[in-house]
């Protein structure tokens, strides 16, 4: 398996850096074009390594989704970063501890409640920055646009001693939808949501110098982002089936995928058996109201090929079962036992969180294996 030492031990979690690399690199000249900054999220990759391949800066910005990867990533030298959670008020110990230590961390709310909670707690340890939650679409938390509670939540924050620093919103719609045109009509919403309740804040005479939107999806089909001032993504780093049965890019670009090795065989039932279950793989299965459903993931050779119509069919905790798909007309292939496979995942979020370190199949073909750490934890 070139790239990757000969002893593997599978499961594990691999890489390909030059399709990393490239990723990354679409990404970065589509925001360009869009004349926009751009805050990456971490949250997929949680490891310094890749960060400092996501960020030109190493100061930022950055997104993250917990306070660990927050601490972690301040710990690297990462100074600007927003939190993009809901903050609650049990954490904003560690908030401030943060921004004591020099990180610029803001926090996001929707509610009144935690609005009191970050302006006590600016009042005692000096200001926390704060953006509004906007919820474009219906699919998680935030307000709508014109909700009144904008302005109420606004006056709370400005006047009670924490830093109002604008709004931000999230189109988690965009997964549901597939083509760059109904992305594109995402991203138009998005923009047009965060950018309406800016407009609210501004003429209540309350400061709103961040407008903030972003989905891998709508940052990759947005076609005019007058009035934002960033956009946030994370997990075009690596992509995964989800992505790819959206359109959002093809198979060939996913960069994720967890080496697995043939342990037996079913043959009564079609069946070959991996050492990579849901522990592996995670249980998410995401692609199954696609218009292919990959199972638990697509089956690929050591080096990278896929093997047509291979899905994982089923999971165990540590048993994977392979299969071709229901109506394939394929044979299934001669897999002996031993026989080292790659497995994309459905998402990539969820399968790298199984593993504290990535494979990495060097973008350099002359290069040693490398091994990148990775963390987890809240």
């Amino acid at each position: 398996m070139a790239g990757l030492s000969p002893d593997l031990q599978t499961p594990c979690l691999v890489v390909d850096e030059a399709k990393m690399a490239a990723n990354i690199d679409r990404m970065a000249r589509r925001i360009a074009g869009l004349g926009v900054g751009f805050r990456p999220h971490l949250k997929t990759a949680k490891s310094v390594e890749i960060a400092r391949r996501m960020l030109p800066d190493m100061g930022g910005p950055a997104t993250v989704s917990t306070l660990r990867e927050a601490e972690v990533f301040a710990a690297a030298g990462v100074r600007d970063i927003l939190y993009a959670v809901g903050i609650t008020p049990a954490k904003l110990g560690r908030v401030q501890a943060l921004r004591a230590r020099g990180c610029d961390l803001a926090v996001i709310l929707d509610s009144a409640g935690q609005a009191q909670a970050v302006a006590a707690a600016s009042a005692g340890a000096g200001p926390i920055p704060v953006l509004i939650e906007i919820d474009c679409d219906g699919k998680r938390a935030g307000l709508a646009p014109d909700a009144a509670e904008i302005i109420e939540i606004g006056h709370i924050l400005h006047e009670g001693g924490a830093d109002l620093r604008g709004v931000m919103t999230h189109a988690g719609g965009s997964y549901d939808v597939s083509g760059a045109d109904a992305h594109a009509a995402f991203a138009e919403r998005e923009r047009r949501a965060v950018v309406t309740a800016a407009d609210r804040l501004r003429a209540a005479g309350l400061p709103c110098p961040v407008v903030s939107v972003g989905s891998t999806p709508t940052a990759l089909a947005a076609r005019d982002l007058a009035g934002v001032t960033e956009v946030r993504a994370g997990v075009y780093v690596f992509f995964d089936l989800v992505m790819a049965g959206i359109g959002a890019c093809a198979v060939d670009d996913i960069a994720l995928s967890v080496a697995t090795t043939v342990i037996g065989h079913r043959p009564d039932r079609g069946w070959i058996l991996v050492d990579a279950g849901w522990m592996a793989l995670s249980r998410d299965r995401g692609t199954a109201g696609q218009a292919v459903d990959q199972g638990y993931g697509l089956v690929l050779t050591a080096d990278g090929r896929v093997i047509p119509d291979l899905i994982v069919t089923g999971a165990n905790q540590e048993h994977g079962i392979l299969a071709l798909r229901p109506g394939a007309a394929a044979t299934p292939p001669e897999l002996p036992v031993g026989t080292l496979l790659r497995i994309l995942p459905n998402h990539a979020c969820a399968t790298a969180a199984q593993f504290d370190a990535y494979h990495v199949i060097p973008a350099d073909i002359g290069a040693a294996p490398a091994i990148w750490p990775r963390f987890g934890g809240w």
